[in-house]
């Protein structure tokens, strides 16, 4: 019998089979996926094959994964040498973020980027709290806005507080399975109280004294939404550590820079130092954002100092 992963917590899951029914399931042995050393071999939004173990507790054996259409994953907390799955078989993903309470820094949204197009998922973002928002942060959010437009994002402004964009947003997700993510503390389960109120999501406030979220969810789980398609929440994510990519690929993921790649003088180019560099040239130019470029410096630094 088929079923979707829609929940994760360690050594059991929450299957959906194909006639609605939801299961708690353990693996029957262990898995091994695609090669990847992870802490997780099962990830919510997987296609299981399952067994019954016990009718009367409900209670089914995982004795098969199927293939995966997509994945994302991030560096284990634990253990850094190994993946951590967060969901798999995704149409998009969408990056909560804010520019107050708490501030959400460029440098994660890129980050986050870069992941999401190194797993082929093309992803959303969605600024939250704009109710919060005054003349600096609008001007913040205009900018933003042009930046991640002209590469071809979609960007969006809203708030769930004043129920202001979120309509649009719901929109967006219709008949799709779309990964959430972001800090703790942008509103993720407060957007999704307003999309399946019947969820109740617990949110926290901001932390008042460190000015960070507060941790509320602390797994992946799947939800199916009233008007098709679904959604996995994911954990608040402080820092994203970028998975198996080297120096030489990291432009690959950045959109505006991958259309110029072939123009640059040296197939290796990092665009750091280097002659006749078509990336340093755009950004001169100013058809490639100075923030974007500064970005992309500080993850190849962060790659140098891992040693990937």
């Amino acid at each position: 019998m088929k079923a979707i992963v829609y929940k994760s917590t360690g050594s059991w899951y929450v299957v959906k089979a194909a006639d609605g029914r939801l299961y708690n399931a353990r693996l029957k042995g262990i898995f091994k996926i695609d090669g990847l050393s992870s802490t997780n071999p099962i990830a919510v939004g997987d296609t299981v094959t399952i067994e019954l173990e016990n009718e009367l507790e409900g209670t089914v054996m995982v004795t098969d994964i199927g293939k995966r259409n997509n994945y994302i994953t991030r560096l284990s907390p634990a253990n850094k040498n190994q993946h951590h799955i967060i969901a798999s078989n995704l149409d998009q993903t969408l990056l909560f973020a804010t520019l107050k309470d708490p501030k959400t820094s460029q440098g994660f949204i890129d980050r986050f980027l870069v992941s999401a197009e190194s797993f082929h998922i093309p992803a959303i973002i969605v600024f939250n709290k704009t109710d919060l928002y005054r003349k600096k942060e609008m001007e913040q959010l205009g900018n933003l806005r042009s930046i991640y437009e002209k590469i071809g994002y979609v960007v969006k402004g809203i708030s769930v507080e004043k129920e202001e964009g979120v309509e649009e947003v719901k929109l967006l997700l219709k008949d799709k399975t779309t990964l959430i993510s972001g800090h703790s503390g942008v509103g993720k389960s407060s957007f999704l109280n307003k999309v399946l109120p019947q969820l109740q999501l617990k949110t926290q406030d901001v932390s008042g004294w460190s000015g960070k979220g507060m941790h509320t969810t602390t797994f992946s789980e799947m939800f199916d939404l009233p008007f098709g398609g679904s959604i996995v929440d994911t954990p608040g994510i402080r820092e994203l550590g970028l998975v198996d990519i080297n120096k030489q690929e990291l432009s690959h993921y950045y959109p505006e820079m991958a259309a110029l790649l072939n123009h640059c003088q040296f197939n290796n180019c990092l665009h750091i130092n280097e002659p006749q560099c078509a990336i340093k040239e755009a950004v001169e130019a100013g058809h490639i954002s100075p923030e974007r470029y500064i970005s992309y410096r500080h993850i190849i630094d962060s790659i140098d100092e891992k040693n990937y």
